[in-house]
């Protein structure tokens, strides 16, 4: 079948990160792409606790590359899911919710626990450029072995290093070092991963003081970023509020 040709204008301001619409007249193929993909997902979502080979079938169909070994909870939400190709040894907990317009590429053995969000797509801060939904969209990529806490948002054009944790609630728009901890809003470095984790014990939750902070040796830390807060003099962050550029960057 022919492609209209401003489908086909579009497929290639989505590669381009240009702004765009996709829900013009003419991208037919588009939407029965999306539509493919919900319905996938929907049915995903109906299978049972215990049909793990229903399960995997409809994920191959769904997804657009999936490794051994991959555990998704339902429910998963997807824009298309044909753009999201995962690596081996992935688990997502319950609520994943990929805005795959364009790709995203997770390596091997990442986790992600519940209710993260991963977006490829954004739109204008201008009002006027954004009220027929005109969008953008740049691809995110997942390096192995990351785990993504929580609630987290990964946003569109970051890439995760390997190694990485990202705390829970954090939204990540600027690209995140391998072998590094980062939280907050907008997210930060807190510290490096380095073989003195390999010893790890149990941490109680610390106890918030009036101020709503926690105390860590003679510096403070905000209390959001939990047990992940360690005594790096390099790597704290004494106001988690600070705006950040527009933009993936590397985070500091």
């Amino acid at each position: 079948m022919t492609t209209d040709p401003r489908e086909r204008e579009v497929r290639r301001r989505m590669a381009a990160r240009e702004l765009y619409s996709d829900g013009a007249p003419g991208l037919e193929g588009l939407t029965e792409e999306r539509l493919r993909g919900k319905e996938l997902a929907d049915s995903y979502n109906r299978t049972g606790a215990r049909d793990e080979e229903g399960r995997r079938a409809i994920l191959k169909e769904l997804l657009g590359a999936l490794g051994t070994g991959v555990w998704i909870e339902p429910p998963l939400h997807v824009a298309y899911g044909s753009r999201t190709r995962l690596g081996d040894d992935v688990y997502a907990n319950f609520g994943l919710t990929l805005v795959d317009d364009v790709e995203i590429l997770v390596g091997d053995r990442v986790m992600f626990a519940p209710h993260v969000t991963v977006s490829t797509t954004g739109h204008p801060v201008h009002p006027e450029l954004r009220r027929d939904g005109t969008q953008f969209s740049a691809p995110v990529r997942i390096e192995d072995d990351v785990w993504i806490g929580a609630g987290a948002l990964i946003m569109p054009g970051v890439t995760v290093g390997r190694g990485s944790v990202v705390g829970a609630g954090s939204v990540v728009t600027a690209h995140v070092p391998p072998m590094t901890v980062v939280a907050g809003t907008p997210a930060r470095v807190l510290r490096e991963i380095t073989d003195a984790d390999r010893a790890w014990t149990h941490r109680p939750p610390r106890t918030l003081g009036r101020d709503g902070r926690c105390a860590v040796g003679e510096r403070q830390l905000p209390a959001s970023f939990g047990h992940m807060a360690r005594r790096h003099s390099s790597t704290m962050i004494e106001n988690c509020g600070a705006a950040s550029p527009p933009g993936p960057r590397s985070l500091p």
